[in-house]
């Protein structure tokens, strides 16, 4: 059972993010389940993915703040930091949460991370290898999936 205090800041957090959305991010909330949001982020310009449109799932827990939400992806994306099943590595969502982290803030540092991938902290060691050691096999790849997946 959600606690009214979880629910008073989750729908305040809702109306902040719905009165000053970010760039190419949209979030839709379920209605009848505050807890289930499904995310859109559109890739910037500069992105290796440009030109895709990227969904994912946030799912905040019964006791929150106090536990991170979790995040699936629901786009493939052939992505150093984003795992096949659709988990993205992010520390704020791990180690580094705090109950004063806003949704807008893990918004911003999901479109930040999908929009820069990097080899550091990988949850696909192969793919940043990749990224790292051949980076236009690797552009070319992510352009592909993009392409296929996301368009």
């Amino acid at each position: 059972m959600t606690t009214s205090t979880a629910l008073r800041r989750i729908q305040k957090e809702l109306r902040d993010i719905t009165n000053q959305p970010l760039e190419n991010c949209k979030v839709e909330a379920d209605e009848s389940n505050l807890l289930e949001w499904n995310v859109t982020i559109t890739a910037e310009s500069d992105s290796p993915y440009k030109g895709g449109t990227f969904k994912y799932k946030l799912s905040l827990p019964q006791n929150f703040p106090f536990k991170a939400p979790t995040v699936t992806f629901k786009t493939k994306i052939y992505h150093p930091g984003i795992n096949e099943e659709g988990a993205i590595c992010v520390p704020v969502l791990r180690d580094e949460w705090k109950p004063s982290v806003t949704l807008a803030t893990v918004l911003a540092i999901i479109q930040e991370k999908l929009n820069n991938p990097s080899p550091d902290d990988p949850f696909e060691p192969e793919i940043a290898a990749m990224l790292k050691n051949d980076k236009s096999k690797f552009l070319s790849t992510a352009k592909e999936w993009t392409k296929k997946y996301a368009m």
